[in-house]
């Protein structure tokens, strides 16, 4: 059998996974490159086999770096099932719905296009073993990294295997557990080869009491200061958790009441989704909902889904809060807010996602003082905070703890999905303290397994 790595390898973005065994190919996940230039010029670029050959696709979670590229497979002759959680499928059409604001028909963003993917999903829960073909059969369990987040076990054969079975592991994006509104990672048992994410490969997240002590006093100075303050932010799950979060510090009185915006047309859609699937939320989540708690809405909370409701959030007086995409400020209306209050010392801007190499956010995160937005140069002079605990993505630690709990021998881990550093860094460190055999893969490498 063949696994080829055709994304994700030494980046985080752009995962495409081709698994091949005899005639039969599938995919996992079907990314688009973010970040750099020379990273999202390969969204522009054929497949690097042929999409009309591949028997289905299998989805890990809805951002666009795992889905991204799904319309422009469907394009070019991709007619076979897609398989995800039924959260992750109702997200997945929000992401690419949003995305075809900005895509055009050379990566499929038609709606021609986007309505064949809306029926080509099938959807699977976690926990049911599904038979593809006689090659393939796969599983998915809970990844806790975003509402249905999926691992996703394969079952096949392989000649070099004792018994001729074979299975393989792709972690996607592991959760940063504990998680406030989801449920816990699971454990993989037992695998012969695993692709595991590396993105904080070389980084440990601050926890849940002292990230949410940061945010308390970085909005409390803020205010004090009679500021704005500005959190880029994904739509998908990084915003459900800080809102949950305000909710909790309104609620008890932690900080004071003042007009939070939430300027995100997307995020107020994955909202209603959020709220369909209660079942995947742990059981404290749960408990709260049932007690009658709005775990997403508390006094001074806005929703600004129009244009001119955005636009008028610039007439209401400091201090306020405004959440808004894109968590990178790669595009989306943060960048209007971003242009009219980073000049001033008394805002801040508090980056709660990860900053990709290349992307204006982390341009601002590595401390540059000068940036360009609309073709305007403006001065950085807004406090900058980031808080890496809201990340949504397992940090060095919990991922080597999620590797060590599963019963060895593992043949091989292939580290995926992480810049250079942080995957050289936590390739290093499984070697020196699990003793296993570590590869990085580069792009468009095959592997015989």
């Amino acid at each position: 059998m063949k696994l080829y790595f055709f994304g994700g390898t030494k980046v985080v973005s752009g995962v495409n996974y081709l698994l091949q065994q005899g005639g039969e190919k599938i995919l996992i996940d079907c990314g688009m490159f973010q970040g750099a230039p020379e990273f999202e010029e390969k969204n522009y670029k054929p497949f690097p086999y042929n999409p009309k050959e591949i028997k289905a696709l299998l989805v890990t979670h809805s951002h666009i770096d795992h889905i991204g590229l799904i319309p422009k497979l469907v394009q070019e002759g991709f007619s076979g099932p897609i398989y995800a959680t039924p959260p992750t499928i109702d997200l997945s059409l929000l992401m690419l719905k949003d995305a075809a604001q900005l895509e055009n028909w050379q990566n499929g963003y038609t709606k021609e296009n986007l309505d064949r993917v809306s029926k080509l999903f099938k959807p699977v829960d976690y926990y049911n073993k599904i038979k593809i073909s006689p090659n393939f059969s796969f599983r998915f369990l809970d990844a806790g990294h975003i509402l249905g987040s999926a691992i996703i076990e394969i079952y096949t054969f392989s000649s070099k295997s004792n018994d001729g079975k074979i299975k393989i592991v792709f972690s996607g994006d592991i959760g940063n557990i504990p998680n406030p509104l989801l449920k816990d990672t699971d454990i993989v048992k037992t695998t012969d080869y695993l692709l595991v994410e590396a993105a904080y490969g070389d980084r440990i997240h601050e926890g849940l009491k002292k990230r949410k002590d940061i945010l308390e006093d970085t909005i409390e100075e803020t205010i004090a200061q009679r500021g704005t303050i500005l959190i880029p932010s994904f739509a998908l799950e990084r915003t459900q958790e800080i809102l949950f979060e305000i909710n909790e510090l309104v609620e008890n009185s932690r900080i004071p009441r003042i007009p939070v915006f939430i300027d995100s047309p997307l995020t107020i859609d994955a909202i209603d989704v959020y709220k369909k699937y209660k079942k995947y939320f742990n059981r404290h989540t749960q408990n709260l909902i049932d007690k009658g708690d709005e775990i997403f809405y508390f006094p001074g909370i806005k929703f600004t889904k129009t244009v001119k409701e955005s636009k008028n959030i610039k007439r209401v007086p400091p201090p306020k809060m405004i959440i808004a995409g894109s968590g990178m400020s790669t595009g989306g209306r943060i960048l209007f807010h971003e242009k009219l209050y980073l000049g001033d010392h008394k805002n801040c801007l508090i980056f709660i996602c990860y900053q990709a190499e290349g992307t204006l956010g982390r341009k601002i995160l590595d401390g540059e003082k000068t940036i360009e937005i609309f073709g305007e140069t403006l001065q950085v002079r807004a406090r900058i905070v980031n808080i890496q605990g809201y990340s949504a993505h397992a940090d060095q630690k919990g991922i080597l703890r999620w590797v060590s709990s599963i019963q060895k021998p593992i043949k091989k881990i292939f580290l995926v999905q992480g810049e250079e550093k942080p995957v050289k860094t936590l390739s290093q460190i499984i070697k020196d303290n699990l003793g296993l055999e570590v590869e990085v893969p580069e792009y468009g490498q095959v592997v015989e397994i």
